[in-house]
């Protein structure tokens, strides 16, 4: 008999939680941290360079210049209008999410400054859901591209997703084209979009405006794939490269311009938006 292929939903293509490992504990060296350690450190492990995830509004405080950060849409809420139930209610989940991360959905949006040059931001969060993308993050992104045009500022995002949410269906995967439109007359209105891939970016936003960017820059170690290592192994049943589908191997291949570590990145996204300026100072 053939071996049975297992066919994941798009946020099982994601590596394995490391089982009973405490999460301040480096899944890479073993090195063990306390809290406020590892915030001082930017959730980066001081010994392996590991890349901790790390949580929306903790990375919009380590990005935006202190006081400057407004939040946009934050009533918006994702409703359900399939009713769908898998092993729970979808609207049990949502709640759950909610209570759990402290946010109304897996992406938050605003404006900002980052060492005094004004942009929107727009950042996912893996926790609520596996980062999954349905109508409520699509719309989120889309009036942050609105807000950068009408305020005529480059748009900032941080992707961490495990794709298209499966319990909104096809409305789940309408935020495709929806959000490559938005970043079609973000273009159109002069300003740029420079999106940061962590980790893991995979599946919907992976295929739709994480992959737009005029600079794409992604940090060390993060999983760029539309589909796992996992998944595709299975079903191809060849053997991959160890570094498949992480960013060091999409460098490589020219599908992101930059491996920036997270120490290094307000500067370099800092130094994107003054290129991007219109005088360039």
């Amino acid at each position: 008999m053939s071996s049975r292929i297992d066919v994941s939903i798009e946020h099982r293509n994601v590596p394995e939680p490391p089982g009973k490992r405490h999460p301040n504990t480096c899944p890479q060296c073993s090195s063990h941290y306390r809290d406020d350690e590892l915030e001082a450190a930017l959730w980066v492990c001081a010994q392996c360079g590991h890349h901790f995830t790390m949580r929306a509004r903790t990375r919009i405080a380590s990005l935006a210049d202190a006081g400057t950060f407004v939040e946009e849409a934050a009533d918006l809420r994702s409703e359900d209008p399939l009713v769908f139930f898998d092993l729970r209610p979808y609207t049990e989940r949502l709640a759950e999410a909610e209570m759990k991360t402290g946010l109304g959905e897996a992406m938050v949006i605003g404006h900002a400054a980052l060492d005094g040059n004004a942009c929107e931001l727009a950042v996912m969060d893996f926790s609520f859901m596996g980062g999954s993308m349905g109508s409520v993050v699509g719309e989120k992104f889309s009036r942050a591209c609105d807000g950068a045009a009408q305020r005529g500022v480059p748009l900032v995002s941080f992707t961490a997703s495990g794709g298209a949410r499966m319990q909104e269906g096809i409305l789940s995967l309408m935020q495709l084209p929806k959000t490559v439109c938005a970043v079609e007359d973000l273009h159109d209105s002069g300003q740029p979009l420079i999106s940061v891939m962590t980790h893991p970016t995979t599946a919907g936003v992976l295929a739709s405006f994480a992959s737009l960017g005029d600079v794409i820059v992604a940090e060390p170690g993060a999983l760029l794939a539309f589909t796992g290592p996992r998944v595709v192994q299975q079903t191809t049943r060849e053997k991959l490269p160890e570094d498949f589908g992480l960013a060091e191997q999409n460098l490589r291949f020219g599908h992101i311009d930059a491996i920036v570590p997270r120490p290094e990145l307000k500067a370099y996204v800092a130094r994107l938006l003054r290129l991007f300026s219109s005088n360039g100072d």
